[in-house]
């Protein structure tokens, strides 16, 4: 894994999207796997702002959202639909038919999961899949004892994660109890993997992944096995790493 260190978020989120920008450019019509959360914002602010100054193009960009909410339509504040449409999605000249993310209000959730992995596949795979991590190592929604194997699937979210993403609903009951997300396996078919770590509250998982051992105990552990993976950490994400300066 080839680590990146920056001073702060801003920087991580700068130095992230001159990544994406430099992928698209070179290649028009790139497969981006997408995430959400805190720590990509910053760096869908700069593709906005980049996309306004520069006329970066998107028109022919597919992009896949690792994970979804199950119960939440689209059109839900809180779903990541929503998300990705205010945050990103509605500022760039994107195709909105190139954009794919898992339905959580389907009717049929298993066939919705299989019908996900299946479109990966029509589009050739992810090209450059951007990452997070969670502080118990979760990588999409994908908990702690995830096979390694697994293919978009149903999970039940564990009580730190729902607690971390509490801040985004009205009270901590409304947050949903289970989501879609893109599987292990079906991530580490991604040719390239950007991953975004800032913050103290990430320092110990930060820590454990530069450190431990591969362990479903701790999903993003297994990023070790791929031969294409970029850290972008800050320092107060690193304080606690043993690595070299």
């Amino acid at each position: 894994m080839n680590l990146i260190k920056v001073e702060n978020y801003e920087e991580m989120s700068q130095k992230a999207a001159e990544i994406i920008i430099n992928k698209v450019v070179n290649n028009p019509k790139i497969t981006l796997g997408l995430a959400t959360g805190g720590t990509p914002e910053g760096t869908y602010q700069h593709l906005i702002e980049n996309h306004q100054k520069n006329q970066t193009t998107y028109q022919h960009v597919k992009t896949v959202n690792l994970d979804e909410y199950i119960g939440l339509g689209a059109t839900d504040p809180n779903s990541y639909r929503h998300y990705m449409n205010e945050h990103l999605f509605n500022h760039i000249d994107i195709d909105f038919e190139n954009i794919h993310i898992p339905n959580g209000a389907a009717t049929n959730l298993q066939e919705e999961c299989r019908s996900y992995d299946y479109v990966i596949d029509q589009l050739g795979g992810v090209d450059l899949q951007i990452l997070g991590i969670g502080r118990n190592g979760h990588i999409g929604f994908n908990e702690p004892q995830t096979p390694f194997n697994s293919k978009t699937h149903i999970v039940e979210l564990a009580p730190s994660t729902r607690k971390a993403n509490a801040r985004y609903f009205n009270r901590f009951d409304n947050v949903p109890t289970h989501a879609i997300t893109m599987g292990i396996a079906s991530i580490l078919k991604s040719k390239e993997i950007l991953l975004l770590v800032s913050g103290e509250d990430k320092a110990e998982a930060m820590q454990r992944l530069q450190h431990g051992e591969i362990s479903e105990s701790f999903p993003a552990s297994v990023l070790k096995k791929h031969n294409n993976v970029t850290i972008i950490a800050d320092k107060k994400a690193i304080s606690s790493c043993l690595v070299s300066p």
